[in-house]
């Protein structure tokens, strides 16, 4: 807007004291100061408000206006609430250094000017947004000079003083503007838009965290969203980024917000762009799993690992060790395709953690086949000082590649969807892939036979009993926890006894009279009428190791 808008603009009670000439500079910003020198908060184009506090007599009035023609202001307005009229000494200043000069009745206040001065401001800024918004599009479409969705977030930054950050589902930041987001923060945040999306809320959904509050704006790609191309929100609703935007979008006109939807659709173009790098990745993978299901021979299955590893791991040298991932999507019906949902999810929860970005650093290949999705992950060897292979350094482990995403995926899941995640040992041959590959969908197994939305188990698990009891059938498990443990519950509810917890304390304890003593700060006379009561509902004998198992495994069961 210029100066000149300002100065007829009845409202805001301005008179111009001398700069007719410079009435159409441009006004970028509005800023209110009694500084001496305030040229440090300065970038040029605003309309300085100050009540002249900083003048204490005539000689202050040269210095602090030739810091603000330096600055590049577009004009001071002095308010007269202070000194009553202006002095003279100002508006020669103003004169000399050709910078125009406004006087701000006593009536107006300085917050009436601001907020006049920013509403215009903004609402031009977005009508220039726009045109560059679409102008990046284009380019964006023809080819990859747009320069990725950080370009964008800096747009809105620079032009509208929104800070926005790209999301994954699981909460990755994928791109921002300014210091990025902590992780619990994009964390809550994509667990809010992924539960608003499973609900059916219209966005932005919005969302407020230590005292911020944040917008929300779905980014869908071509045949994601609700419209024809996709039956079923649960298709893509684990697999769809977000923009979160640092401000409360409830109140925008619809100009702001079509904006944001355009910033959305330029992004989407580079999401599926990254799927498209990936899809060379994806093919390595669907060929490597073919041939290790059809038994073809370790040879074969080796010439097509060689050709894998540069691609996923260049300038490795060294062939890798290998671990494989399996993972299932299941949704209650069983109507959606749970394949391609895994495929994309086990994508980002395998991305490099430490590489941030549109395109980061992926080790791994994902290929699906039916409702499984199984990623084939290189591992680079560990070398001793002789160059010995020592083995994997950087080996995956089930549980931690679900911690910090289980939150988001739960919300995304809602309740009626599971995911379930194994994790294989590390192996360093051909040879060894089939095997690994029996190994990570066993554990996947012992994770969907666990409670809870998000499940995994690693290849650790399958030397243990705890391998054997997911598959025992219901009616046995029942049957089994109920002979032991239920005369135990029975004596608990009526006596107050604790007996169940005396009994796992025992067991935990090897059997160790002092320690389980200690540990439940008993006497150990106690300890011992409780253990002889447990034998006496039971029958059993605690001395006796077949005992105590049974006694084990039925607690684990129940």
């Amino acid at each position: 807007m210029r100066l000149r808008a300002l100065l007829e603009t009845e409202a805001l009670g301005l008179r111009l004291l001398g700069g007719q000439e410079e009435l159409d500079r441009t006004v970028r910003g509005v800023m209110t100061t009694d500084l001496r020198d305030p040229s440090r908060y300065l970038s040029g184009g605003e309309l300085v408000l100050t009540g002249l506090a900083w003048r204490r007599n005539s000689d202050d009035s040269e210095p602090f206006v030739r810091i603000l023609a330096s600055a590049g202001v577009a004009g001071l307005a002095a308010g007269e609430a202070e000194l009553g009229d202006i002095p003279d000494d100002l508006v020669s200043a103003c004169r000399r250094n050709r910078l125009p000069l406004f006087a701000v009745n006593e009536d107006i206040a300085f917050a009436t000017i601001t907020e006049y001065v920013v509403r215009q401001v903004s609402g031009e800024r977005a009508g220039d947004l726009a045109a560059v918004v679409d102008r990046h599009r284009r380019l964006m479409t023809s080819g990859p000079a747009g320069g990725g969705p950080d370009v964008v977030l800096d747009l809105l930054t620079t032009d509208l003083d929104l800070r926005a950050w790209v999301l994954s589902p699981t909460g990755r930041q994928i791109a921002g503007a300014g210091e990025p987001l902590a992780p619990g923060i994009c964390a809550a945040l994509a667990s809010e838009h992924l539960a608003a999306v499973r609900t059916g809320r219209r966005g932005p959904h919005r969302i407020s965290i230590q005292g911020i509050t944040y917008s929300l704006f779905p980014i869908r790609g071509h045949g994601r969203g609700p419209g024809p191309a996709s039956r079923d929100v649960r298709e893509s609703v684990l697999s769809d980024w977000l923009l979160a935007v640092e401000a409360d979008a409830g109140d925008w006109p619809a100009e702001r917000l079509d904006l944001l939807q355009g910033v959305t659709q330029l992004i989407a173009v580079e999401r599926e762009r990254r799927d498209a790098a990936r899809s060379v990745r994806r093919r390595l993978a669907q060929e490597v799993l073919e041939l290790v299901q059809t038994g073809a021979a370790p040879a074969e299955i080796a010439a097509r690992l060689r050709v894998a590893a540069p691609v996923l791991l260049p300038g490795l040298g060294g062939a890798p060790h290998w671990q494989v991932v399996v993972a299932r999507v299941d949704w209650d019906g069983g109507d959606i395709p749970g394949g391609p949902v895994a495929q994309s999810l086990l994508e980002e929860i395998l991305v490099d953690p430490s590489v941030s970005g549109p395109e980061p650093s992926d080790r791994i290949a994902v290929a699906h086949a039916g409702d499984e999705a199984i990623a084939l992950v290189p591992l680079p060897a560990l070398s001793g000082e002789a160059g010995e292979d020592k083995g994997p350094d950087t080996a995956l482990h089930a549980d931690e590649l679900l911690a910090a995403v289980r939150e988001p995926l739960a919300a995304g899941l809602a309740d009626d969807g599971r995911l379930t995640l194994g994790v294989s040992a590390a192996v360093h041959s051909a040879e060894g892939l089939r095997g690994a590959l029996e190994e990570a969908r066993h554990a996947r197994r012992v994770a969907a036979a666990r409670p809870g939305r998000v499940c995994a188990a690693g290849h650790h698990e399958l030397a243990s009993h705890v391998l054997l009891l997911p598959f025992v059938p219901d009616d046995v498990r029942r049957a089994f926890t109920a002979r032991l443990l239920d005369p135990l519950r029975d004596y608990d509810r009526r006596h107050r006894a604790e007996l169940i917890p005396t009994l796992e304390a025992f067991l935990d304890c090897d059997g160790s009279w002092t320690r389980c003593a200690t540990r439940l700060h008993l006497h150990v006379n106690t300890l011992r009428y409780r253990v002889g009561r447990i034998e006496q509902l039971t029958a059993r004998d605690l001395s006796r190791l077949e005992d105590k198992l049974d006694f084990f495994l039925a607690l684990r069961m129940s």
